[in-house]
Parts: C-alpha cells; structure tokens; sequence
C-alpha cells in the first residue's frame, strides 16, 4: 500500500497527545504508562530515547536513519530478538504487517529492522497492538506523539491505511 501525495498533510496529524520537544522527558513519559503498558516505539531517535530514561521499548521499529539521513549508530541493544523486514518509504507492505503481528505474539523485548522506511509503521503496530499497549513516535520539529492504544485509536489507523492506494 502506497501513500498518495495528496494524502501526505492527513499523516501529519498526530495519532495521540502531542508531548513538546521540551517536555519529553522519563516523568512526563511515565503519565502516559501503567506499570503492565507494552511499549511500541517507532523511529531511531524515540527508541534510544526511551531506553536512555530507562523505559525498555517492548517493540522497537527503526531503521538506522533519523529525518532521512542514516544515523551514526543505531539506539543501543536491550537484548532484543532481531527482526527484519523490507518497506520501501511511504509505503506499508504486506510483509510489514505480517512481521508486526509475528512480533506482537513473541516475548519482547523485540526489535524490527527496516530496509526502507519505518514512519508509517506506527499505523500497523497500533491496528494490531495488545489492549495494554502505549506507542511513541516523533513529530519532527514538535515533539513525542504518545498514543494509548484503544477500539478509536485502532479505527482511527485503520481508516488511514484504507486511504492508502
């Protein structure tokens, strides 16, 4: 499934609360979590970000790049099991969501490597996230976007991937 250029501004809405660049921080995180949340990160930066405070990602979806440019080094290991799967940018593949869904039943922590592109992730992670389930990813320029999982969320991803061409 591709994402049609026109369609691009309706992605850039964030999917939960938007946390400014200022406020992202483990305490201000920590509101967002139950001590049982599943934590899905999308993105290099939220990653390592969330296992600098501590907060061990349950499902870590990266791809060695940060705005389009490859990273120096990608967010250190948490003794994850390594996934890897192929998503071309502003697409979602088949194969994507059939690796997320196999990640979900895995005992985490679990980290997806993407050959591509991994924004548009965080929309299969949250159709198919456990009831428990809390997603970070970054708003470029903004901030964390923290996305509690439930019945509207999940809805709410799945009306956008039903968008896509």
């Amino acid at each position: 499934m591709k994402l049609p250029d026109s369609l691009r501004d309706k992605f850039k809405t964030p999917l939960g609360t938007l946390l400014p660049e200022s406020h992202v921080d483990k305490k201000n995180i920590e509101k967002f979590l139950s001590e049982k949340s599943y934590i899905i990160t999308v993105g290099d930066r939220t990653t390592e970000k969330m296992i600098d405070f501590g907060l061990i990602p349950s499902l870590q979806i990266i791809d060695g790049q940060e705005k389009r440019k490859k990273r120096k080094q990608s967010p250190k290991m948490t003794n994850a099991i390594e996934l890897t799967v192929d998503n071309p940018a502003a697409e979602i593949t088949q194969k994507s969501i059939d690796v997320i869904k196999q990640a979900f039943a895995m005992q985490p922590p679990i980290r997806l490597f993407v050959n591509g592109e991994e924004d548009l992730l965080i929309l299969p992670a949250c159709i198919y996230a456990p009831e428990n389930a809390v997603a970070l990813y970054g708003q470029p320029h903004e901030g964390l976007v923290i996305v509690r999982i439930t019945h509207e969320i999940r809805n709410k991803a799945q009306r956008l991937v039903d968008l896509m061409e």
